[in-house]
């Protein structure tokens, strides 16, 4: 049985703690399953990061899709990150935050027209298009409004990032971004349009990527193509590679950020200008867990199942992936590993947490732990079976607080009414 131990989650007499909560005290008290953050583990993550580059001038956005809870976003945004919201759900949430928009970048590879005039509208720090037509839009709108939007364009590097495939972004297969070759024309075309003020130049290649080859090599020819414009007359305030960098779930040996830095900072400097970041799994990922009770065990002679009230409702990512994530007791018992599968009760063959994966000998009523939950966990969760969406509780040192509670059924049925003329 693989053990993931952190400076935030570790064992103490067998029994796994968050910070300085016992995990077990909280699914006691709040039931399972359940969403268990540590404001240490974010603090830190992100100020290892600041620290890395702080020798440039350079801005970190929180990508919010990895983990939109409002105090998570809050928790980077009180250190000083902007935040890099992917929709009108997520600027909203950005807003509900107190951010000032300035410190706002809305992306997205289909933003709708009402999602540019909400962040036109809120005046925020850039627009990052992805195609000629999101631009020929952007620029429409923003002469509707009479404003001039501030717009960057994601150019799509053709750099293999060496991930999975869903997650790759960068390559020319990809529905991201605009193809390197074609991205010069369009910056010319978009600079004579009277609405849009061109800032910058954008990229991001993929998520969980291990190695820092393909940044550099991304970053490299992000810069030719900086140059050129340059050379143009083309001036842009911020050059933004992105996120993706990755984390361990299981045996991953990813690179450090020191590392990162060590190579791109020359390539930077040259540049002279402002450097954005988009990590999101980076800075939640190893912070989160997703604490889950087994409900049932069985076994029909050839497979041993871990039946558990967690779910790919609650954690999707193996289920549309096969992504792992490690998953052990939150109290060793001494009891012998098995092999099993770890199963949700969601109607669907593909609801599993885990298969054919070596862990203690469960019974009902002992809770597992699934790590690395902190990023893609709560923001990809659904309804599905009308199972109610877990709690999130973020904990500082020996105090924990409820961000978010378990859905209600009434919740389930929110704005939905039987139609009386319909049954008639």
């Amino acid at each position: 049985m693989l053990l993931l131990n952190s400076d935030v989650f570790t064992y103490k007499n067998n029994e796994l703690y968050c910070e300085e909560i016992k995990v077990s005290d909280l699914t006691t008290k709040f039931g399972t399953p359940l969403f268990i953050y540590s404001k240490k583990f974010f603090r830190d993550r992100f100020l290892k990061y600041q620290k890395a580059f702080e020798e440039i001038n350079h801005t970190i956005f929180f990508a919010t899709k990895s983990n939109f809870n409002l105090n998570v976003m809050k928790i980077f945004y009180d250190l000083g990150a902007g935040i890099d919201v992917n929709s009108a759900g997520e600027l909203f949430r950005a807003l509900k935050i107190g951010a000032d928009p300035k410190r706002l970048i809305l992306t997205g590879v289909g933003k709708t027209k009402d999602e540019i005039k909400m962040g036109l509208e809120n005046d925020v720090l850039l627009i990052k298009a992805e195609s000629p037509a999101e631009i020929y839009t952007i620029n429409k709108i923003a002469e509707e409004l009479n404003v001039k939007a501030r717009v960057a364009i994601r150019v799509n590097p053709n750099v293999d990032p060496q991930t999975h495939p869903y997650i790759t972004t960068g390559l020319v297969q990809s529905k991201f971004g605009i193809p390197a070759k074609e991205a010069i024309e369009l910056y010319i075309e978009a600079s004579k349009m009277k609405n849009i003020q061109l800032t910058g130049i954008d990229m991001h290649i993929g998520s969980q990527i291990t190695k820092v080859s393909p940044f550099v090599d991304s970053v490299k020819k992000l810069a030719e193509v900086y140059f050129e414009l340059k050379e143009l007359g083309i001036e842009l305030d911020h050059f933004d590679i992105g996120g993706g960098m990755g984390v361990v779930y299981k045996d991953e040996n990813p690179f450090a950020i020191e590392e990162l830095a060590e190579n791109l900072i020359p390539i930077f400097k040259e540049l002279n200008c402002e450097i954005m970041f988009e990590p999101g799994r980076y800075l939640t990922a190893n912070g989160g867990i997703l604490a889950t009770e087994v409900i049932y065990t069985k076994s029909n002679n050839e497979k041993n199942f871990i039946v558990v009230d967690g779910a790919m409702t609650d954690v999707l990512r193996p289920s549309i992936y096969g992504a792992y994530h490690n998953i052990q007791p939150a109290k060793i018992n001494g009891e012998n590993d098995i092999v099993a599968d770890i199963v949700g009760p969601v109607c669907e063959t593909g609801d599993f947490l885990a298969k054919d994966r070596e862990i203690q000998k469960s019974e009902s009523g002992d809770v597992l732990a699934v790590m690395t939950a902190g990023a893609y966990g709560m923001v990809m969760s659904s309804n599905y079976n009308a199972r109610r969406r877990p709690p999130e509780i973020v904990v500082d040192k020996n105090k924990f607080y409820v961000t978010r509670s378990r859905e209600t059924y009434e919740h389930l049925l929110y704005d939905e009414n039987i139609i009386n003329e319909l049954h008639d």
